[in-house]
């Protein structure tokens, strides 16, 4: 039997770990007054975690749709920047573009410049793009079909699933003095804004900041 590979074997396992995730989001937007339609819609078509759980915040909070959709734009700006990334790094053909595009979340990102190739780096950032989408709609109607029967989806710790997977793929890269002092400002920028900027502006501002760090690295590079 053929061995995976290293970036197939990440895409997996990130798959398995986000996938369930996406019980919680199915309980919590249920409980925030949308139905199980809406609920499997928004994992269908909109397919980015921080801004569905923004988008069911501000509605459950009695927010307009308005300002449901503005907060969730915001948080989905980020996916921009990944993209611009991974145009550079992957060079798909522009056919499935359209495709990539619409699976270009924080994990398959991450799994896809985790590589050191470029042929890891498009079987990473399949494997975990397609991989993630597949389960986590799935969970998304679980969980919207459970509803209030699973009780509090942090008792099971799966509000912290996604962001301990993600934290996995990016502690390995955390290596040298960029990658470190990168993660160390993306952070501060997020925590000084948090209190001072309406909700999705500091992960703008913290996109914002590995955006114009990689900017510079490229221009760099070049000159170099």
């Amino acid at each position: 039997m053929a061995t995976l590979s290293p970036a197939t074997r990440m895409g997996l396992s990130i798959t398995a770990a986000v996938g369930v995730y996406g019980i919680s989001f199915g309980a919590l937007s249920v409980a925030s007054g949308l139905s199980v339609l809406q609920t499997c819609a928004l994992s269908l078509l909109m397919f980015t975690g921080g801004s569905q759980f923004a988008f069911i915040g501000v509605v459950g909070g009695g927010g307009t749709g308005a300002a449901a959709w503005a907060a969730a734009t915001l948080l989905g700006v980020r996916n921009g920047v990944y993209g611009m990334q991974l145009k550079t790094l992957i060079r798909p053909q522009g056919s499935v573009v359209p495709l990539m595009a619409h699976l270009t979340i924080d994990e398959s990102t991450a799994t896809a410049t985790a590589q050191p190739d470029h042929d890891e780096r498009v079987r990473g950032f399949w494997t975990a793009g397609v991989g993630i989408y597949v389960f986590w709609n799935a969970s998304t109607l679980i969980g919207a079909l459970a509803g209030d029967a699973i009780g509090d989806p942090g008792r099971w710790g799966l509000d912290g699933a996604a962001v301990a997977a993600f934290l996995g793929l990016l502690w390995p890269r955390l290596k040298g003095r960029d990658p470190i002092a990168l993660a160390v400002v993306a952070t501060m920028t997020t925590l000084i804004a948090l209190p001072l900027v309406p909700p999705g502006i500091p992960v703008l501002l913290a996109a914002g900041t590995t955006a114009l760090w990689w900017a510079w690295r490229q221009r760099t590079e070049r000159a170099s």
